[in-house]
């Protein structure tokens, strides 16, 4: 793949990188990322997998801009209210760079479509706050062998993971919390979300083109109030219902 005397500029601060250069960035401009929810965390993130190149970037989401989120979700603008948030999403994304090819899905993802949605995708990156819908794309992740990008956020404190396989992100939260913080129960400062969207653009980078190391079986906790972070490492589960393999017979 050639890239034109327009892109090898665009990308020029890619291409001196030693850990992408030529190869990497034809990685990314090959490559597929799906993004479940152009709220908080995927907004940042799409507009960075955006800048940076990669082919095609297939967005999901079935909701309308609301004005509460212009308070992070920095996709969309106060006259984008009443709007569908893919919809958006495409017009800006291509504004960033025409060469990226923008897929558009405006309806939820659920258990019975998610299989559909995330075929063909190199790397599925989840910035929902609902752990039915976060459960579904951990299942069907596992299914394909597609490496899943996890961030979350709410108050001052976010995290990014990332799941290939085991463990998965099942192990790291068994089951739905009953009373799970929310960002519209709890709060969150609009900033955080572009600090966790942005980690989670990198780790999509890193996974197309193998750059450094990846938070693989990792999770990232990030506390805006004292400006640390630290990594943990997720044990897998042996009973995982997702990716456990079969008990061997006795």
């Amino acid at each position: 793949m050639a890239f034109t005397p327009e892109e090898v500029e665009r990308y020029a601060r890619h291409l001196v990188l030693a850990e992408i250069g030529g190869p990497g960035q034809q990685k990314l401009a090959a490559a597929t990322v799906l993004i479940v929810g152009a709220g908080g965390v995927g907004g940042p993130a799409a507009l960075y997998l955006a800048a940076a190149g990669v082919g095609t970037i297939r967005i999901v989401d079935g909701d309308t801009v609301a004005l509460s989120n212009l308070q992070r979700q920095i996709l969309f603008d106060t006259p984008d209210i009443g709007r569908s948030k893919v919809e958006v999403a495409a017009d800006r994304l291509q504004a960033i760079n025409p060469h990226v090819r923008v897929e558009t899905i405006d309806h939820p993802l659920t258990t019975g479509n998610v299989a559909g949605i995330i075929a063909g995708v190199d790397v599925v990156l989840d910035g929902t706050d609902d752990f039915a819908t976060r459960h579904a794309v951990n299942a069907a992740c596992v299914a394909a062998g597609v490496p899943l990008v996890s961030g979350a956020l709410g108050r001052w404190s976010g995290q990014v993971a990332v799941f290939a396989g085991r463990p998965c992100y099942r192990c790291l939260v068994p089951e739905s919390p009953p009373d799970a913080e929310t960002c519209a129960r709890v709060g969150v400062v609009g900033a955080l979300a572009g600090v966790i969207g942005a980690m989670a653009a990198l780790e999509a980078i890193k996974l197309i083109t193998g750059a450094g190391e990846p938070l693989t079986g990792r999770l990232l906790l990030y506390d805006g109030l004292s400006a640390t972070s630290r990594t943990v490492t997720v044990t897998a589960d042996p009973a995982c219902p997702v990716c456990a393999g079969p008990t061997p017979p006795a």
